[in-house]
């Protein structure tokens, strides 16, 4: 009987995650070999590569370096996010907060906007031919900011997912505040702690496990950051159609219709997002799971 309340998400799974993964590391296995000039019936044919296809992914150059501009990234966005959200979280729940409820909401509704309509919307505020920040600096007679120049397109793109990505982090963060039980502030608050140093020794250690689940769901975004770059592309020149392995494997799918070449980079990444997402966690588990162990 379980099995059967089980069947509805079992199949789901089934159809639109291990199918699609195993016929991805299908494609990755195989390649077209062209016959003559290619142009009759059978002049393409579908054969087995083994690894020839990781192997060319591996070695190519603009692989590694979107991956870098990954790398970066990541170490830019994440501090500057969790940090935001866990301040948010510790400042919203201090006691006889004004506004408390229009805060949390408005905080939060960034993250409810999807991707695509935030890339358009702060690509639109980037674009110095519309964008009113460089109305106000005509106004005030400074040079208008350019935020989609070369140089600075880079922390554009962190801004975009900052701003969707710092509410969903402090909700959870927040539901984990309001659950401590309220005896343990009462007898911190009791033996002289301040609400600084409340949040320092007791609220931050026991949001630990909260801490390390929104980090994990952060590096796993941050690793398939795709939407953000690829909207903001059709206002600059100053981002590539490779500028992060996400977009690369867009480009060589359909661009250059090489889907082989795109399955094997799919399967390269998806095994580099388990391999930190499970390192990261193996690495912090017993600092913040192990109260829970014994």
């Amino acid at each position: 009987m379980p099995y059967l309340f089980l069947a509805p998400a079992i199949v789901l799974f089934v159809l639109f995650l291990l199918l699609p993964v195993g016929y991805a590391v299908h494609l990755s296995l195989r390649k077209v070999k062209v016959s003559g000039l290619g142009l009759g019936r059978n002049s393409r044919t579908e054969i087995f590569a083994g690894l020839e296809n990781y192997r060319t992914a591996l070695a190519d150059p603009e692989l590694w370096g979107s991956a870098g501009r990954v790398l970066a990234y990541g170490l830019t966005l994440l501090p500057i996010m969790l940090g935001l959200a866990l301040l948010f979280a510790l400042l919203l729940d201090r006691p006889g907060v004004r506004l408390a409820r229009f805060s949390r909401l408005a905080i939060f509704l960034p993250y409810a906007v999807p991707g695509l309509i935030a890339s358009m919307l702060w690509g639109f505020l980037y674009l110095p031919a519309v964008s009113p920040f460089t109305d106000l600096a005509g106004r005030l007679g400074l040079p208008g900011p350019d935020p989609l120049d070369g140089g600075s397109v880079f922390f554009a793109i962190v801004n975009i997912a900052v701003w969707g990505g710092v509410g969903f982090n402090m909700i959870v963060l927040f539901t984990s505040l309001r659950a401590i039980p309220a005896e343990i502030y009462e007898s911190a608050r009791l033996d002289g702690c301040t609400e600084l140093q409340l949040a320092l020794r007791i609220k931050i250690p026991l949001l630990l496990p909260s801490l390390i689940m929104t980090t994990v769901f952060s590096l796993i975004a941050t690793l398939q950051v795709f939407t953000e770059p690829l909207t903001v592309r059709s206002l600059t020149n100053s981002i590539s159609s490779t500028w992060t392995p996400l977009m690369k494997i867009y480009r060589d799918a359909f661009a250059q219709n090489d889907i082989y070449s795109a399955a094997a980079g799919s399967v390269l990444i998806a095994g580099v997002t388990l391999v930190v997402s499970f390192g990261f966690l193996r690495l912090v588990q017993r600092q913040a799971f192990g109260s829970e162990d014994r």
